[in-house]
């Protein structure tokens, strides 16, 4: 039985264990900041395990971002520092260049790249500053492949990704995080419908299957199955040759 008081105070132990064991007294959690409830829920439990002063919020917008105000009130709320970098240009110019060579964006690109160089963002700034990069997956998301490799699925620790998206949301509450940060409908960005939308599916069906096994609709599941199926390689360790000598 999930309670959520015993997993926030594990994630926080974990968080401050991480840090002790991998890092310098003074390094920072650098987490992007998306407003959203994996991204609040992340920083807050960083927060609470290491102090605000070792927290470091980056907000990366893809030019105009109309619900930034949520980001920046998420970073005031917690009291972390934070710096805005802006992806529009980088992510213009790479697409520049693949026009450039005679390739034409498809929806994988287009979805895919803005996340891959956010990532890039985020390292630039923990290399700056001296910092470790949250990973703030959760298993719902991973579990269906609704994550990009080598993007948002990258990082050095990574707290939520062994909680569903229920779970995540029970611990923001238990952290008393506003309802804005821990619901707040995610949309894809690029073609203005929810991630529930474009799954097919709603997280609670996806979370009760992944955690019991349970999903009453069959085409529900048998989408939910196919899914992970084909993006397993997502979770899974790169496949590596090993010759025999």
């Amino acid at each position: 039985m999930f309670d959520a008081k015993i997993v926030t105070n594990q994630i926080v132990e974990w968080i401050a264990a991480y840090f002790r064991d991998n890092a310098l007294p003074e390094t920072k959690a650098v987490i992007g900041i998306s407003g959203g409830k994996d991204s609040s829920v992340t920083a807050a439990l960083c927060a609470l395990a290491l102090g605000k002063e070792r927290v470091l919020g980056v907000l990366m917008p893809q030019g105009v971002q109309e619900d930034i105000g949520v980001s920046f009130d998420l970073c005031k709320t917690l009291g972390i520092p934070y710096v805005v970098v802006n992806i529009g240009e980088p992510v213009s110019a790479l697409y520049g260049g693949l026009f450039a060579a005679g390739l034409q964006l498809n929806d994988c690109a287009s979805f895919n790249t803005p996340a891959r160089i956010r990532m890039a963002a985020l390292y630039a700034v923990s290399g700056i500053v001296g910092g470790r990069v949250a990973n703030t997956s959760n298993l719902s998301e991973d579990w269906v492949g609704y994550a990009t490799k080598f993007g948002d699925s990258a990082g050095d620790f990574s707290p939520l990704s062994q909680l569903t998206v229920t779970e995540i949301k029970a611990v923001g509450r238990e952290l008393g995080l506003a309802s804005k940060f821990i619901d707040k409908t995610p949309i894809d960005g690029l073609s203005g419908k929810t991630d529930e939308e474009n799954l097919g599916f709603t997280y609670a069906a996806l979370d009760k299957y992944i955690r019991e096994g349970v999903c009453e609709n069959v085409n529900v599941k048998e989408k939910i199955d196919a899914l992970h199926m084909v993006n397993l390689h997502k979770i899974t360790p790169m496949p590596t040759f090993t010759p025999r000598f």
